[in-house]
């Protein structure tokens, strides 16, 4: 798969095994060495259903031999689309123990996003459940395969119709071929600065890292009682430490359904909840739910935010209003992890996003022409490390852009490091909007909106908000009688493009300001739309 994922350099790679960052350890080795010391302890909680390491084992024994018996061999591609529930976790192991990679789309993605995923992946099949929050994916799933011949199956968690269900991916357990801890375990979504997502391929080796050495930061263990809030699609959720840093030491899953602070807070309660993981958009809705939510929070120990930046006023009143302590953690999917310490001062916790996982994590800060600035200053992050990506999947001529010459990772997230190493978060400096931990690609957007008749130009700018850290600001230059902003998200909406990509407020112009090189300004658009010019 030379042409499809790009690896370390040998020496780097090798200098990873001997420094026991990578333990030649598979995504699968995961869960059976926990199973083998836990086997009777609750690995799963969803609702009523409880199942201990044993069950969920043995589930992913059967459900992995009849992957395989259905002819998918190792390096095939499943595209999975699953909400917070027991059978994400039992298909993710399943598809791990034949070797076979898990792609990862979230439940708010539609037509638009799944039909490009599945085609840049080769996905073989696609793995949904029937209904979630009013949304029917199997109506989205004939839509797929009427598009994609590569999809042969649709795999559905509850009534599948005329799809195969998850109940009847069921045989007897065979002897599979492991996959090299080298290969791609999983392909992650990118946040999608530039056009449609990319994929980010994590390794065997590099993901089992980030997820036990996450865990070991955070603090989890045999003890340890993680609530599933943000969609597990995500690497935060996912393996920061999340699901898989909590399975690693033998802790207990709940799978939190609907994502709002009562359902959540009241599972806190009744299941004794002691970590759990937030963006900032979260926070602020918890902080505000006390007032009228009064589950008891007693168990909760340690509260991770991150997604985005989180305010310092809001991450002050944190402990007072929650009763427990806040961990920021600030990373990206394509790898590298920032965590504060359990042992850090509240200034550090509160002002900073902490200090990078992994020793061998290479961070250096650089201005606009890649020339490092001086200590303490403020520019582009660029990053590679044991768990960085090295280029994004099947896309060559886009990683000559991402990259450096010598393999640095451009982040394009705006950082100034503290005397003591901690990383303040400043801002972006690519063209995306970061919409509550939703990272809104503006060139995507923008290409869609053009093909609206009323459209003659338009531009996205990300304008500050409270709650969601930033909103989408849709700047049009009209073609004739200007559009209407419900009309422009029906015309998005027609195409089939997530919810949250939508826009939250428009404006009309005449002309849109421009750089000395002809582009559009957008940080003198987003001024110009702040200081209430253009009302």
């Amino acid at each position: 798969m030379s042409h499809d994922f790009t690896p370390w350099p040998e020496g780097l790679a090798q200098a990873y095994r001997d420094r026991g960052y990578w333990s030649g350890l598979t995504l699968d080795d995961l869960l059976r060495d926990t199973a083998r010391r836990r086997h009777g302890h609750t690995a799963i909680v969803d609702g009523a259903r409880r199942w201990s390491y044993t069950e969920l084992d043995r589930r992913v024994d059967r459900m992995a031999a009849a992957i395989h018996a259905l002819g998918f061999e190792p390096g095939d591609r499943v595209l999975v689309q699953l909400p917070n529930i027991a059978e994400f976790a039992q298909l993710f192991f399943a598809l791990q123990r034949c070797g076979v990679i898990p792609v990862l789309a979230l439940p708010a993605h539609r037509e638009f996003e799944i039909v490009h995923l599945a085609e840049l992946s080769g996905a073989r099949a696609y793995a949904i459940a029937d209904r979630h929050q009013g949304f029917d994916y199997r109506t989205l799933a004939r839509t797929l395969r009427e598009k994609v011949p590569s999809v042969g199956h649709v795999f559905v968690a509850g009534d599948a119709e005329e799809f195969t269900a998850f109940a009847a991916l069921d045989a007897e357990p065979v002897v599979l071929p492991s996959p090299s801890p080298s290969s791609v375990a999983v392909l992650l979504l990118s946040g999608g600065t530039t056009g449609l997502p990319k994929l980010i391929p994590r390794t065997h080796d590099d993901y089992h890292y980030n997820a036990r050495e996450s865990a070991r930061v955070a603090g989890l263990d045999a003890d340890t009682r993680y609530l599933a809030v943000l969609p597990i699609a995500h690497n935060f959720p996912l393996a920061c430490p999340g699901i898989l840093g909590t399975l690693h030491v033998g802790g207990t899953v709940v799978m939190c359904a609907d994502g709002s602070p009562e359902t959540a807070q009241e599972l806190v309660e009744r299941e004794r909840i002691t970590d759990t993981a937030l963006i900032p958009p979260l926070v602020l809705l918890w902080l505000e739910a006390r007032a009228w939510v009064d589950a008891n929070l007693d168990s909760l120990r340690w509260l991770q935010v991150g997604g985005a930046r989180l305010n310092p006023e809001v991450a002050a009143r944190i402990r007072p209003t929650l009763g427990c302590r806040l961990q920021q953690v600030y990373g990206m999917a394509e790898g590298l992890l920032c965590f504060t310490r359990h042992d850090d001062t509240d200034d550090v916790v509160v002002n900073t996003q902490g200090r990078p996982l992994s020793p061998d994590d290479e961070l250096r800060i650089v201005d606009e022409n890649d020339h490092e600035v001086a200590p303490g200053g403020t520019g582009e992050l660029q990053v590679r490390g044991p768990y960085t990506l090295r280029g994004y999947w099947r896309a060559e001529e886009y990683n000559r852009r991402a990259f450096t010459a010598d393999g640095y990772y451009r982040s394009g997230d705006v950082v100034r490091r503290t005397p003591d190493g901690d990383v303040v978060v400043e801002g972006r400096n690519k063209d995306v909007v970061n919409r509550g931990g939703e990272k809104v690609p503006v060139e995507e957007v923008e290409n869609l909106l053009l093909s609206h008749p009323a459209v003659l130009d338009v531009a996205i700018v990300g304008i500050p908000d409270d709650v969601l850290g930033e909103r989408t600001c849709t700047c049009v230059l009209p073609r004739g009688e200007a559009p209407t902003l419900p009309a422009l998200k029906a015309h998005l909406n027609t195409l089939g493009v997530a919810a949250f990509k939508l826009p939250d407020r428009l404006v009309v112009l005449d002309a849109f300001p421009s750089t000395k090189f002809g582009k559009v300004n957008r940080r003198a658009l987003a001024s110009q739309i702040l200081e209430g010019s253009t009302a």
